[in-house]
């Protein structure tokens, strides 16, 4: 009973003595312990397997998070490009590009690099001297391009220095809030300008200075492929568009009246402009908005690849009456929501060409081929589209290509309303044209053939309401040689769907035409097409393969 109290009381003395033999030792822990920030203490409870991860992916989030602060308070510069002044910023993105806001005209998307920061250039104002200057001495527009090009160099580099200087400050600052020690603020300054450098070599390793011919147009600027002409021409002719538009920034009260107004230039007896249009299901405004498209592209054919319908009964007929007015031949396929009594009444239209069973006809300096759909599905009942019925019937458009081209009569393009048919035809027409998705699909076939899905142009019909976003309206124009009568370039026309009022054209070029077309390399003159070599198919974008719309 004695010794309890007396060994309790010399263990507390060896306890003393040890710490005052040991002081540096526990007062580094007890530093450490007391300089430890919640979330460590909390990470180092959960076990020390975890604790490095965590730390690892905590200063990672302050570096991103200030980072970006910092581009948001200081990472953008005002810089004059020409007679404008421009301000110019980096944003964090997940896919880059540059994007050149025109405040009201518009924008203008570049994919000029892959990346995970965008440039954002907003155009804010003409300045009155420099615009006067341009004014009052016009051979100056002969070097706008240069002096732009010398001005955007200049802006660029002092951007990316403002960038550095921002990235690194903002990242630094919040590392100092966070962990309240110096090493950890610079070590997160320092990765910071890390993952910067890391972007700047991504953007300059995927750079891509031909984005300028693939451009896409939002806004009034929707209407700058049609300034810019035919396919041929669209780099040849674009430095007459940069100069139409250096006249424009001189005068900004007549901007809106000028770009009305500017002369459409005249197509190139070498192209064929073709309208494809699709799935209109019963929607009134897709009238009014192809017989724009004619006028404003001079449209030499239209080509509906089905589905204008939406149950097929002979009430609905009436409805496809504007086909007669549209100003341009009318070629048309059957598709699931079309009946053999919606294609009867159409075959009496003469500006119409019905197509079924792989028969082909010529019109607007083209050979067309087509077919109906192999299902009638308008009340949706039924299992929806049979895949297998999709592929007999491509067999047998197959088939008949096959059978023309022995005949010396080949086709130029095909049509059908599945896409599953259409990709049967691969090997014996250069380009097919279907639907039904809904959505746009550009695709190479592995024998060469191109395959081309268009959306819809009815934006879903009149059923769009039942979705929660209104579908939007897709159609778009094909350039096609008239000597070769192969595919040379393509606009999507997007528009905002039922009650919405954006609109946006981007330009398309095949792969073997952005290298001929490319800076620097020889072009043909749009006046002599005879003269061009016929383009090779080329892959092009895909948007994968949804799930068709019933």
């Amino acid at each position: 009973m004695v010794r309890v109290p007396f060994r309790a009381s010399a263990d507390r003395v060896r306890r003393r003595l040890g710490r005052t033999a040991r002081p540096s030792s526990r007062s580094r822990t007890a530093a450490r312990t007391t300089a430890a920030a919640p979330g460590d203490l909390a990470a180092a409870g959960r076990g020390p397997g975890r604790h490095p991860y965590l730390r690892a992916l905590g200063m990672l989030a302050v570096v991103v998070l200030g980072a970006w602060l910092g581009l948001l308070a200081v990472g953008s510069i005002r810089t004059p490009v020409g007679p404008m002044d421009t301000t110019m910023t980096l944003r964090p993105s997940l896919t880059g590009g540059s994007k050149i806001n025109v405040s009201p005209l518009g924008a203008l998307e570049l994919d000029s690099h892959i990346a995970p920061l965008r440039l954002d250039v907003d155009v804010d104002r003409l300045d009155p001297e420099r615009s006067q200057a341009l004014v009052d001495q016009p051979e100056r527009f002969s070097n706008l391009q240069d002096e732009v090009t010398r001005d955007v160099a200049a802006g660029t580099r002092e951007l990316a220095v403002r960038s550095c200087v921002a990235v690194v400050s903002g990242a630094a600052a919040l590392g100092l809030v966070v962990y309240r020690r110096p090493r950890r603020a610079l070590a997160a300054g320092g990765l910071a300008l890390t993952l910067l450098a890391a972007s700047g070599v991504s953007a300059y390793a995927t750079w891509n200075p031909k984005s300028v011919l693939e451009p896409k147009f939002s806004g009034l600027l929707s209407s700058a492929p049609s300034l810019v002409g035919d396919a041929r021409s669209i780099v040849t002719e674009f430095d007459i568009y940069q100069r139409e538009l250096a006249r424009l920034v001189t005068n900004v009260t007549k901007l809106y009246d000028a770009t009305s107004t500017l002369p459409v230039y005249q197509p190139d007896p070498g192209t064929i402009r073709v309208l494809h249009v699709s799935d209109i299901h019963l929607n009134p405004a897709a009238w009014h908005i192809i017989a724009s498209l004619v006028e404003q592209y001079e449209i030499d054919v239209i080509v509906d690849s089905g589905d204008t319908m939406d149950h097929g009964s002979a009430a609905e007929n009436g409805f496809l009456d504007p086909i007669r007015d549209l100003g341009a031949p009318y070629v048309w396929v059957r598709g699931n929501h079309d009946s053999r009594v919606t294609q009867e009444y159409l075959e009496k239209f003469r500006n119409v060409r019905v197509l079924d069973d792989g028969a082909a006809v010529n019109v607007g300096g083209l050979r067309i081929a087509g077919t109906g759909d192999a299902s009638f599905t308008p009340d949706r009942t039924g299992p929806g589209s049979n895949k297998e019925a999709a592929r007999l019937e491509g067999m047998r458009l197959a088939t008949a290509l096959r059978d023309q081209e022995r005949a010396g009569t080949p086709a130029d393009i095909a049509v059908a309303h599945d896409p599953n048919t259409a990709r049967e035809t691969d090997g014996t027409v250069p380009l097919v044209l279907s639907g039904h998705y809904h959505r746009r699909i550009n695709e190479q076939l592995k024998l060469g053939t191109r395959l081309k899905v268009e959306g819809s142009t009815g934006g879903g019909g009149l059923r769009a309401v039942q979705n929660e976003k209104p579908e939007k309206v897709h159609a778009s124009v094909l350039y096609m040689d008239r000597s070769t009568r192969r595919l040379q370039a393509w606009d999507e026309i997007t528009l905002g769907g039922l009650g919405l009022t954006t609109a946006e054209v981007s330009r398309h070029l095949p792969e073997e035409n952005l290298k001929k077309d490319a800076p620097g390399s020889p072009t043909p003159s749009p006046s002599s097409p005879s003269s061009s070599a016929s383009p090779a198919l080329s892959p092009g974008r895909s948007s994968g393969r949804p799930t068709p719309a019933p």
